[in-house]
């Protein structure tokens, strides 16, 4: 399992608990160091069954600074990948990526049912 998180992140911290809490392993990767590229993204996006818009984090500064709320929607896919490709400071989290499952940002009872195979 690989858990991609801000390190400074309150949402991440608490998602991070919660994964130690329940004894999950997982490898930690911080996004700032470690921003995903555009294959990796492109490939969570289609695991996840989710639009690209619910990659963005929407209430981050840079989002903002941005003004992308304005500009998604004239956008295509790749444009948007390839954009959140250049810094994770615009992708929400934290991310969790399995074999089969990935989460966007931590709610704590869709990750609980999500999660239950890997619970010990």
């Amino acid at each position: 399992m690989l858990f991609i998180e801000y390190p400074k992140c309150s949402t991440c911290k608490k998602a991070k608990k919660w994964l130690d809490d329940k004894g999950l392993s997982y490898t930690d990767r911080n996004i700032k160091e470690e921003n995903p590229k555009f294959d990796e993204l492109s490939a969570y996006i289609k695991k996840s069954g989710l639009p690209v818009k619910k990659f963005f984090n929407t209430s981050g500064m840079l989002y903002r600074e941005m003004q992308l709320k304005d500009k998604l929607d004239s956008m295509t896919e790749d444009e948007m990948i390839k954009l959140l490709s250049t810094d994770g400071m615009l992708i929400k989290r934290p991310l969790v990526i399995t074999d089969d499952i990935v989460l966007v940002g931590f709610k704590e009872k869709e990750w609980e049912e999500k999660l239950k195979g890997e619970l010990i």
